[in-house]
């Protein structure tokens, strides 16, 4: 009998899942897993908790929870043979989307057992891991307005979190409406690059801006290599030129827009640099390294959701 730890986080979402957990502990048990069912009291007890399961030897960890919750699982679960089983519980849950996992929302409130039912026998694919100044990713690490944004909004109550877009917006206009971009040296697997940016974004994933825009639509998780994307602007305008590439998907063709496959990469500015890893704070510092640590977590994928992997997957595990 194949075991493992189910992890909720209660601040996850617009609601409490407590009323689901149940529910989705009861799926997995009748699919043979042997579960045992936690509550992360914060972000460290998250990622010790996954660490805990990592120790035990245990065939996967399921998180309940958002992006956020996924990166304190991934910091937890890096380079064991743990397997990571995305609950999807959050408020945008731009991997999952990915992943063709159900979007939890008010006409859907069954989607954290909708994807136990779908991951209780799914097979485990290895996934890239990205490294930002020492802090694991899965999906992104950027800096640059989404950053200053991130850094701007995040943490929010609950009661705030039906309000996350119009947040974002507001927290992004206000912090470009003085503001001409940061002057940055970048140095991609040898190549050099310098110039006035508004965003640097490193992407494992397709998917980004709360799912609503595919910056990476070729990206594979499982390929050795990420996609570092930097947005050249000065102005307001700019940045909403930019943007308005992104969603109509002419980015890849944009002058301003470049994007750099990489697996080491280093930023410079003139000033600190905030960061964000998975969407949730990550500090500032003067130079950002990010690294690829290639296939160093098993992520459990649904039907579907193998179009993001190159390599086979292991066999799923029997109860």
């Amino acid at each position: 009998m194949p075991s493992a730890y189910l992890v909720y986080n209660p601040a996850a979402g617009r609601v409490s899942i407590r009323h689901f957990i149940g529910r989705a502990r009861a799926i997995l048990e009748q699919a043979g897993w042997e579960i045992a069912l936690r509550e992360a009291s914060s972000a460290h007890s998250l990622t010790q908790l996954a660490s805990e399961a990592a120790q035990s030897g245990a065939d996967a960890f399921f998180v309940a929870g958002g992006d956020g919750s996924i990166n304190l699982a991934v910091a937890g679960l890096v380079g064991s043979r743990t397997a990571l089983g995305v609950l999807p519980a959050g408020t945008t849950n731009v991997l999952a989307q990915d992943l063709g996992l159900p979007k939890p929302s008010l006409a859907h409130l069954d989607a954290v057992e909708a994807a136990a039912r779908l991951l209780a026998r799914a097979p485990t694919y290895r996934a890239d891991v990205g490294v930002c100044n020492r802090r694991p990713f899965l999906m992104w690490a950027g800096v640059g307005l989404d950053a200053m944004v991130v850094n701007d909004v995040e943490p929010r109550a609950r009661w705030e979190k039906p309000f996350t877009l119009p947040k974002y917006i507001l927290s992004g206009i206000k912090n470009t409406a003085s503001w001409s971009g940061l002057q940055l040296q970048v140095e991609a697997d040898g190549r050099q690059i310098e110039g006035v940016f508004v965003l640097a974004v490193a992407t494992n994933i397709r998917r980004y801006a709360g799912g609503v825009a595919e910056i990476s639509p070729h990206a594979f998780m499982d390929d050795g290599q990420m996609d570092l994307w930097l947005f050249r602007a000065e102005n307001l305008a700019d940045i909403a030129q930019r943007l308005l590439e992104v969603l109509t998907r002419r980015h890849m063709d944009s002058e301003s827009i470049e994007r750099v496959a990489f697996r080491e990469a280093a930023l410079y500015g003139e000033h600190a640099l905030m960061m964000h890893t998975d969407g949730e704070p990550n500090g500032e510092a003067e130079r950002i390294t990010i690294s690829v640590r290639p296939r160093a977590v098993r992520l459990l994928v649904p039907p579907g959701g193998e179009r993001l992997f190159r390599h086979d997957p292991e066999s799923p595990f029997a109860p």
